[in-house]
């Protein structure tokens, strides 16, 4: 499809996307300050299943069925992208600041092309090596704070660890996806996906005791929880997943890169957090790796 064939409504939408995307940092941020990150997970995944499953059967009228194979590929995406990214995301988020956080996740392209390159087979190029160089280093400013002898000295935070914990996760979640689901629609594999990460989610809060912590929820809470599943994922997956049908995966993936930028703005703007160097330098190297990772696309 060309540019001129485009609705700017498109653009506008992703743009919209990547705010939501980092709004989910505070509203994170907020969440964990009331609710265990267990149930916070659980019920984030409940709704947002429902809105998915609903948006499906009013788009489509029914659901698709699937394979043995493909019920067990999005058991692992469920597992994956949804149960231990969650875990690790409002886990994280009970000591780490939202935009730190949000920083930190900007990596994932990183991670994942590595990976890919590791376990796979993709091309490596200069270009890729000198970019993945650059980002991965100013993660670990971020991450250390600005004081990488940190990490000999075990000063990392437990934080800042799980945060890491969801850019492995979301890495093996889209290696996973683009391998085992070329014959399923990305709304459909969203849906299927996050409905049996709500389940292994609540099994996992209900087996702890924390499912429950629900029924003190603050108005406030509650509506971050709807947050998270309204505009964090049900309208975000549905734009997202259409500017890459209408502009290509690639030009689409690329306004990613706004969405740290929004929640550090965010996060400073509504939690107060304070811009420090490391913070600005390390997202600085971060954004120019992912140039380079990214500039054989173009």
């Amino acid at each position: 499809m060309s540019e001129k064939s485009v609705s700017p409504a498109v653009h506008f939408r992703l743009v919209l996307t990547m705010i939501f995307w980092g709004g989910t940092f505070v509203a994170g941020r907020l969440l964990v300050g009331e609710l265990h990150p267990q149930s916070a997970a659980a019920f984030r995944f409940i709704l947002a299943s429902l809105m998915l499953v609903s948006t499906i059967l009013f788009r489509e009228k029914s659901l698709p069925r699937l394979s043995g194979k493909q019920w067990g590929a999005m058991a692992l995406l469920g597992m994956t992208g949804v149960f231990s990214y969650n875990i690790f995301f409002f886990t994280g988020l009970q000591s780490i600041e939202a935009g730190r956080a949000s920083m930190i996740i900007a990596a994932n392209p990183v991670v994942t092309a590595f990976l890919a390159m590791l376990f796979f087979g993709e091309r490596f190029s200069f270009s890729r090596g000198a970019g993945m160089m650059l980002s991965v280093a100013g993660a670990l400013i971020v991450i250390s704070r600005g004081h990488p002898g940190a990490y000999f000295r075990g000063g990392i935070g437990s934080g800042e660890l799980c945060i890491v914990g969801c850019v492995l996760s979301w890495s093996v979640y889209t290696l996973l996806g683009k391998r085992m689901l070329s014959n399923i629609s990305p709304l459909v594999a969203v849906a299927y996906s996050c409905s049996l990460g709500a389940i292994f989610l609540t099994i996992f809060a209900l087996y702890n005791g924390h499912l429950m912590d629900v029924r003190e929820l603050s108005l406030r809470s509650a509506g971050c929880l709807v947050y998270f599943a309204l505009f964090g994922t049900t309208l975000a997956f549905i734009w997202f997943y259409d500017g890459v049908k209408r502009l290509g995966a690639a030009r689409a993936a690329m306004y990613v890169n706004l969405t740290p930028v929004s929640g550090i703005f965010l996060g400073s703007v509504l939690l107060g957090e304070r811009l420090e160097s490391s913070l600005l330098f390390g997202g600085a190297l971060v954004f120019f790796g992912l140039y380079f990772i990214n500039r054989r696309a173009s």
